[in-house]
C-alpha cells in the first residue's frame, strides 16, 4: 500500500472503531487514539519529503502511486505530494487532533458526530493527496457533503438555514468546477488519448487558448466559492455562526483552504496563459474581499461572526497573493493559508470554549473575563496578536511575503491593489483590539459570569497544541518556506 494512501485509511478504521464503540470514554479513545497517530502520520511526512529532496530527489511529485479506477475514461486513484501538499496535510491533521478534544463534551450524539466529522476528515486528506482530477473532486465533495448534518443537527442559532444556505452555495460551485474539469479533460490531448491525471495534463500542453478563456473562470469560480471569494461569500458567516465548536475549527482551518489550494493546483498550474490574461479580474474580486471582510467584522457584536468576517478577509488574502503570479508572493499565499488555519482554528475553539460558560456569544453582554477564565483570555489575546500580525507569531511571517511578493509587480493597477489590501491591517487591528478590549478587560458586565471556571484540561491541550503551532511558524518559518516555494517554482515556470 502506499503511504500516502494511509492518510484516507486511517480516518476510515476510526470510522470502523467508532461505529463498534459503546459509551462515552470508547469513543473519545478511539477518536483521539485515530487523529494522534494521523499527526504522527503527517509529522513523519514532513521528515520524509525533506529527507527526499535532501538526497537530490527533484521529482516535481514525491511518493507518487496510481492505480486504474475506470479505464474508459481513464480515471486513476493517483496521489502524491509536493511542499504544498505536505504542509496542508500537517495542518488538517493538527487542527483534526485540536477539534477532537475542543469536542471532549459534544452532545447530543456524540458517536454519530465524530463519524460525520471523521468523514469530513477524510474528504479534506484525500483532496491534499490526489493528483487526479476525478479523485480530487470526489474526495471535495466527500467533504462538503457532511457539512450540512454537522451543522444543522448540532449547530446553533439559524442551523437549518445556514446549514441549506452553505450546502446550496457550495454545490454550486461545484456544479461549475465540474463543467471545468470535464472541460480540461476533453481538451487534455491532441490525440484523443485523453486524461485526468493532472501531471500528464500539464506536460501536454494541450489545453488551446479559447478553452482556457472558458474553463479557467469556471474552475476558478468554482473553487473561489469555498474559499469565500466576493461576492460568493455570503455562505461563510452564517455557517461559521452555526455550526459547532470542532466544525468550525475544521471549517475555517482546512475546509475553505481546500479553494486556495484548488485554485493554485487546478485552475493556474493547467491554465496558466488564461491565468495570465484573467487574473486581474478576479484581482478586483479578491481585493474587495480582503477589505471588504475587514471592515463587516468591525461592526459585528458576534464572536463568531467577528471571526466568519475575519476568515472572509484572511481568506481573501490568500487568492488575492496566488493571483499575484511569482514565487514570492504564491509562497506567501501558502503561508497565510498555514497562519489562518492554525489562528482562527484557535479563536473558535476559544469562542466555543467562552460560549459552553457564558451562553452568549454577544460582546455587549460579556466584560471583564480576564479576572474570571485567565487561561482562556490570555490564549485569546495570542490569537488576536497572530490575526493582526504581531511579529514572532504565523500571521506576521505570511501576510508580510504576501505583501512584499505583490509588491514587487512595477505596474500601477497591481501596486495600488496591493496597498489597498495592507489597509486591511489596520482594520484588523481595529476590531481585534476592540473585542479583547470589550471582552476581557473592563467590569463585569453579567454578575452570574464571576462564578465560572476556566479552561479544562481536554480544553487546555487543545489551545496549547494549536498556541505552539502558531509560535512555531511565526518564529521557524524558513524551513516551510522553502519547502513551500521548491514547489511552487515548478508552477511559475509554467506561467
Amino acid at each position: 500500500m502506499n503511504f500516502l494512501s494511509l492518510f484516507v485509511l486511517i480516518p476510515l478504521l476510526m470510522m470502523v472503531g467508532l461505529a463498534l464503540s459503546k459509551g462515552m470514554k470508547q469513543i473519545r479513545w478511539v477518536a483521539v487514539v485515530g487523529s494522534s497517530i494521523q499527526l504522527l502520520l503527517a509529522i513523519s511526512l514532513v521528515f520524509l519529503y525533506l529527507q527526499e529532496r535532501a538526497s537530490g530527489n527533484t521529482a516535481e511529485m514525491l511518493f507518487t502511486a496510481s492505480s486504474m479506477w475506470y479505464a474508459p475514461l481513464n480515471i486513476h486513484y493517483a496521489v502524491g505530494v509536493d511542499g504544498v501538499s505536505v504542509a496542508m496535510l500537517l495542518l488538517s491533521a493538527i487542527i483534526v487532533f485540536a477539534g477532537v478534544f475542543a469536542s471532549w463534551k459534544i452532545s447530543p450524539l456524540p458517536k454519530e458526530f465524530f463519524l460525520w466529522l471523521i468523514l469530513l476528515s477524510i474528504g479534506v486528506f484525500g483532496f491534499f493527496i490526489s493528483i487526479d482530477l476525478f479523485t480530487m473532486f470526489m474526495f471535495y465533495e466527500v467533504a462538503l457533503i457532511p457539512m450540512y448534518l454537522l451543522i444543522g443537527v448540532w449547530g446553533s442559532g439559524n442551523k437549518n438555514y445556514s446549514a441549506m444556505k452553505l450546502t446550496l452555495m457550495l454545490m454550486g460551485g461545484s456544479a461549475f468546477l465540474l463543467v471545468g474539469i470535464l472541460g480540461i479533460y476533453f481538451h487534455s490531448s491532441a490525440d484523443g488519448h485523453f486524461t485526468m491525471n493532472i501531471l500528464e495534463i500539464a506536460k501536454n500542453h494541450a489545453i488551446p487558448m479559447s478553452a482556457q478563456y472558458l474553463f479557467f473562470p469556471l474552475t476558478f469560480v468554482g473553487f473561489g466559492v469555498l474559499g469565500a471569494m466576493f461576492p460568493f461569500h455570503t455562505w461563510s458567516p452564517d455557517g461559521h455562526a452555526s455550526a459547532p465548536t470542532a466544525v468550525s475549527m475544521l471549517h475555517a482551518g482546512v475546509l475553505m483552504k481546500l479553494g486556495g489550494y484548488g485554485c493554485f493546483r487546478v485552475a493556474i498550474y493547467l491554465m496558466p496563459e488564461a491565468a495570465n490574461e484573467l487574473a486581474w479580474i478576479f484581482l478586483i474580486l479578491t481585493g474587495i474581499s480582503v477589505v471588504y471582510g475587514a471592515f463587516s467584522a468591525c461592526v459585528q457584536k458576534d464572536l463568531k461572526y467577528i471571526n466568519a468576517y475575519s476568515s472572509v478577509s484572511h481568506c481573501g488574502l490568500v487568492l488575492f497573493a496566488i493571483l499575484m503570479l511569482n514565487t514570492t508572493a504564491m509562497t506567501g499565499a501558502v503561508l497565510q493559508m498555514l497562519s489562518h488555519g492554525l489562528m482562527t482554528a484557535l479563536f473558535f475553539a476559544l469562542i466555543g470554549m467562552i460560549y459552553g460558560r457564558t451562553h452568549t456569544r454577544d460582546i455587549r453582554e460579556m466584560g471583564g473575563l480576564m479576572k474570571i477564565m485567565p487561561f482562556l483570555s490570555v490564549c485569546y489575546v495570542i490569537a488576536g496578536f497572530a490575526s493582526l500580525g504581531l511579529p514572532g507569531l504565523s500571521g506576521f511571517i505570511a501576510e508580510m511575503t504576501v505583501f512584499v511578493g505583490s509588491f514587487q509587480h512595477t505596474d500601477t493597477f497591481h501596486r495600488v491593489f496591493t496597498i489597498v489590501a495592507c489597509t486591511s491591517i489596520v482594520i484588523t487591528a481595529v476590531y481585534i483590539l476592540r473585542v479583547v478590549g470589550k471582552l476581557l478587560y473592563g467590569p463585569v458586565q453579567n454578575e452570574a459570569h464571576r462564578q465560572l471556571t476556566d479552561a479544562s484540561w481536554f480544553e487546555r491541550l487543545s489551545a496549547i497544541t494549536l498556541i505552539a503551532a502558531v509560535a512555531g511558524l511565526g518564529m521557524m518559518p524558513s524551513w516551510v518556506s522553502d519547502m513551500i516555494s521548491q514547489s511552487i517554482n515548478t508552477i511559475i515556470e509554467r506561467l
